[in-house]
């Protein structure tokens, strides 16, 4: 038997945001793992004898290492399973999913990417936080705030992404002090609207605005649960008068994401 690994992109939470190819795939798969960011609304679309597994990680807790989850597709694949990797928001950002093709391809093992809204656009959009518009902000830029700036050996260059029209930050939360007087020190003006999205696109969205000079005392007072996303710009002033989202009227129904051991 000849089996073949689907990275599949479920979306940022909401289970109608998953693609027409994904949700196809996951109710055909004979094996699927899963991460915390999935709506149990999908869950429930697989086959009743498919084999789950959960692999979901928090900031703090890690039920199974990269390696280990690494190890199980391959595993699974190998025995001629249809694997699915249900992966939430996009495969390919910030979701290990090269690391997952990598290992696949070492053992010489059939795959296919399947794409997904990322969380990226999707808090914007649900923020109503437009990324790009005409005259306000002609670009942005993607970078994970797991990374503090002043980690020896960083990859990323403060000075170019302090002057990006648009600036969203994935994961944030632990660094959101050091990130912000990093983007301050670099030249970004201290009253740059900053907007922070929590949950985005589920019943439990909520969301906090600020400038980039305040954002890390606003947060103090106002704690926001991960998953959040930091959206820093002109682009986030619009939120304000162009909200639409009503978490209460338009995610009826929705159960939202997976939460870890200890969590409500």
């Amino acid at each position: 038997m000849t089996g073949k690994a689907y990275l599949v992109g479920a979306g940022p939470g909401r289970p109608d945001l998953i693609t027409v190819r994904g949700l196809e795939l996951l109710r055909r798969a004979d094996v699927i793992l899963y991460d915390r960011l999935i709506a149990q609304e999908l869950l429930d679309e697989a086959r009743p004898d498919a084999e789950r597994i959960f692999v979901g990680k928090g900031r703090d807790c890690h039920v199974a290492t990269q390696a280990q989850i690494n190890a199980l597709l391959v595993d699974r694949v190998q025995r001629g399973k249809m694997v699915v990797r249900l992966k939430g928001g996009d495969p390919l950002i910030f979701g290990q999913g090269g690391e997952e093709m990598e290992a696949l391809a070492a053992a010489g093992l059939t795959y296919e990417v399947v794409p997904g809204v990322s969380s990226v656009n999707a808090a914007a959009a649900y923020a109503a936080a437009p990324l790009t518009k005409r005259g306000v902000a002609s670009g942005f830029a993607v970078l994970t705030g797991s990374e503090a700036p002043d980690k020896p050996g960083s990859q990323l260059e403060w000075r170019a992404l302090a002057h990006a029209p648009t600036l969203v930050i994935l994961m944030a939360m632990k660094n959101i002090g050091s990130i912000c007087q990093a983007l301050l020190e670099a030249g970004r003006c201290a009253e740059t609207p900053a907007l922070v999205v929590s949950w985005a696109g589920t019943r439990r969205q909520r969301t906090l605005r600020s400038t980039l000079a305040a954002l890390p005392a606003a947060l103090q007072h106002h704690p926001m649960p991960t998953p959040a996303i930091v959206l820093i710009g002109a682009a986030a002033a619009f939120a304000d008068r162009l909200a639409w989202f009503d978490p209460e009227r338009d995610a009826a129904g929705f159960a939202g994401f997976l939460p870890l051991e200890g969590e409500e």
